[in-house]
């Protein structure tokens, strides 16, 4: 099984490609999570991890944000990230899956989710 921290050529450039090519809730997204704006934690973007590129994750949190868009919708689409979602819970991950739409219709509402998610996590040791 891969680790956490994916240093493969190839999904480091393909991550990179992905960053210069976000879709508008990737950014929306981004614009809010820049500078550990979200309880001084820091969340990296199109991330390689496990043999995939997340679309956020805030490693100290164990925290993956997933933005979906309607190619997830199809029954191909919800497989692959039914998969997807396994495979980063075995590397000790969470993952949030929040549709694009929502993003962008109440980003307040999901900053919220995240920021939920973020307080349910133990107080470190």
């Amino acid at each position: 099984m891969l680790g956490r921290h994916d240093r493969t050529p190839r999904l480091r450039t393909f991550a990179r490609r992905l960053r210069t090519e976000s879709t508008d809730a990737e950014r929306k997204l981004s614009s809010l999570l820049r500078g550990k704006q979200l309880n001084g934690l820091q969340f990296r973007r199109q991330h390689p991890i496990g043999g995939y590129i997340v679309d956020f994750v805030c490693l100290k949190a164990n925290l993956v944000v997933e933005l979906d868009g309607g190619q997830h919708a199809d029954p191909a689409g919800l497989a692959h990230d039914a998969l997807r979602t396994r495979r980063l819970e075995e590397l000790g991950l969470r993952v949030l899956r929040v549709p694009d739409d929502e993003m962008l219709k109440d980003p307040d509402a999901v900053v919220r989710t995240i920021v939920g998610e973020l307080e349910a996590l133990p107080p470190p040791p």
